[in-house]
């Protein structure tokens, strides 16, 4: 069993003037009761926040790049509300590297889902699919692999040594020893793993740590056994709720895909973006515009507004109050203003194989700025 991480004597009086911040507009809101009640208080607390944090200012710069797609089963990624042929569709696991001011006043970059393809291949869920379907079609028909993680900066023009922040919308198949090195040696390595960005610290929602010490049997298909073992503690620090990094970015608290689920929220020159997990395309948060069999029917019969991608049931009811929330703080889209500016951290391919479930609208990632050196230097 592995324990969360503390944070090392000391290191967390080191960390304030950099620390994430609380968001007080969204105190309390998770726990309104009746549940009809908690919808309305997250959605007006999110119309309130969005006021305030579209004043404080703008990101310098965010890029995104594709890392690996992966097969994912087209019934959880629509609730079971899509109409398919095909039982998989793939979804594109994307990393962000964003730039931005410090509320200590210091340019930051925060890396968003770098996720290494070969600790997602140890997840549960993952390796049995792999055994019964084989390494052909897991491997070669429904996967397809674009770039590791540490070959982005280079292209970019960054070091690992300007990352300071890194963090996931939650860790479903992530192997975080791959990423932030560990003391312990994964099992059938020689050696273990050093830090992809060494001098980064982790940014997890204390509740997604909690499920590392002990999972449950609805969430054991989908978390790396023993991908936290060995983690410096000093390299992780844990958050609750809703928090604020700096000029133009928060993750904020989106309870119900995972206990510890949260949401990049970017203010760009386009307006507000949100990205997360909820769902794996656009459809999911605006299915009355889905061109997808099933699920604009499926949403208009039980009186929805949005859709979720519900691989793991911890939590429908929240997931669907978190969905909300996103919705309410994203800006609609420049390219067609129908569409709102919500960037699923891993998106639905639009691979000609998984027909008719294809995206009806593609958002592919983000790019404003340019990114710089000196926006992870000191």
């Amino acid at each position: 069993m592995t324990t969360t991480p503390k944070p090392a004597p000391g290191a967390e009086k080191a960390q304030d003037a950099a620390a994430p911040r609380p968001i007080p507009e969204f105190e309390g809101v998770h726990d309104v009761w009746p549940r009809g009640d908690r919808l309305r208080a997250v959605r007006d607390a999110a119309a309130t926040y969005r006021e305030r944090f579209v004043q404080q200012g703008r990101i310098h710069a965010v890029r995104s790049f594709d890392i690996a797609a992966a097969p994912y089963p087209t019934r959880f990624g629509f609730h079971g509300a899509a109409l398919a042929v095909n039982p998989f569709v793939s979804i594109v696991n994307r990393m962000l590297v964003v730039q931005f001011d410090g509320f200590d006043g210091e340019p930051k970059t925060l890396v968003w889902e770098p996720t290494v393809a070969a600790g997602t291949a140890q997840a549960p869920f993952y390796a049995q699919l792999k055994r019964l379907a084989g390494d052909f079609l897991t491997d070669h028909v429904f996967a397809r692999f674009y770039q590791d993680p540490n070959t982005v900066l280079p292209s970019c023009g960054l070091r690992p040594e300007d990352v300071d922040f890194v963090s996931f919308d939650h860790l479903h198949v992530q192997d975080v020893r791959m990423i932030m090195g560990s003391a312990s040696t994964i099992p059938g390595e020689r050696a273990p793993r050093e830090a992809l960005f060494p001098r980064a610290r982790l940014l997890v929602h204390r509740r997604e740590l909690g499920t590392f010490e002990s999972t449950h049997p609805m969430q054991w298909a989908w978390y790396v056994d023993g991908g936290m073992d060995g983690v410096p503690p000093e390299r992780v620090t844990a958050f609750d709720g809703d928090v604020e990094l700096g000029v133009g970015v928060s993750l904020l608290w989106t309870p119900g895909h995972t206990d510890g689920n949260h949401s990049l929220v970017l203010n760009t020159p386009d307006g507000v973006w949100v990205s997360s997990e909820n769902g794996i395309s656009a459809d999911n948060w605006q299915p009355e515009l889905s061109r997808i069999p099933g699920v604009r029917r499926h949403a208009a019969f039980y009186g929805h507004e949005v859709v979720p991608n519900a691989n793991t049931l911890e939590d429908s009811l929240d997931q669907y109050d978190s969905m909300v929330k996103e919705k309410t703080l994203a800006d609609p889209s420049r390219r067609d203003p129908r569409w709102l500016q919500i960037l699923p951290s891993s998106e639905l391919a639009p691979f000609k194989r998984h027909w008719p479930v294809l995206p009806s609208f593609l958002h592919g990632g983000l790019n404003y700025g340019e990114l710089t050196p000196a926006g992870g230097s000191r």
